[in-house]
């Protein structure tokens, strides 16, 4: 596996793969709609050159967010090389904290995160009803039948 800064050169794959993995590459979250193809961050490659994970960040108001994480096979090291990856450019750069959303159905990704020292951070009730204005396609239940409603913040310290 390899991890490839993304650049100009591989915006194309970037957009399709978004586009296969999600539908989309708009992101609606609580800070704004992002479009994670437009974003900066990292790819991991295998040895045939597909993308098998992809890391989108933004930086909002001093801070980094990571947008997006995703993997097509988990449990091999992709995400955690990729975030591993982000946080290593964010210390260079100075920064104090990375900061992630996620849903409260996405009990893989909390506990994903947990394990790697991110904490919970803030609660922001009903944000997905207001995200659904922007984008109508997200469920309202997740295929774990947790009815989908709140985002948390999750952060973590790189001093």
């Amino acid at each position: 596996m390899r991890i490839r800064e993304i650049k100009e050169d591989n915006r194309t794959d970037v957009e399709a793969f978004f586009s296969q993995q999600w539908g989309s590459p708009l992101m609606v979250v609580a800070s704004g709609v992002y479009d994670c193809s437009e974003l900066d961050g990292y790819v991991a490659l295998n040895e045939a050159g597909d993308i098998i994970g992809l890391l989108t960040f933004a930086y909002r108001n001093g801070q980094m967010e990571v947008m997006s994480l995703d993997s097509v096979k988990e449990g091999v090291g992709v995400g955690t090389a990729l975030l591993e990856t982000v946080e290593n450019g964010a210390r260079e750069k100075g920064k104090k904290a990375i900061h992630l959303v996620t849903t409260n159905d996405n009990v893989h990704a909390l506990a994903f995160y947990q394990r790697r020292g991110y904490v919970l951070h803030k609660l922001y009730k009903e944000a997905v009803k207001k995200a659904r204005l922007l984008k109508p396609e997200i469920p309202h239940v997740a295929e774990n039948g947790i009815p989908i409603r709140d985002e948390i913040e999750l952060i973590k310290s790189l001093v």
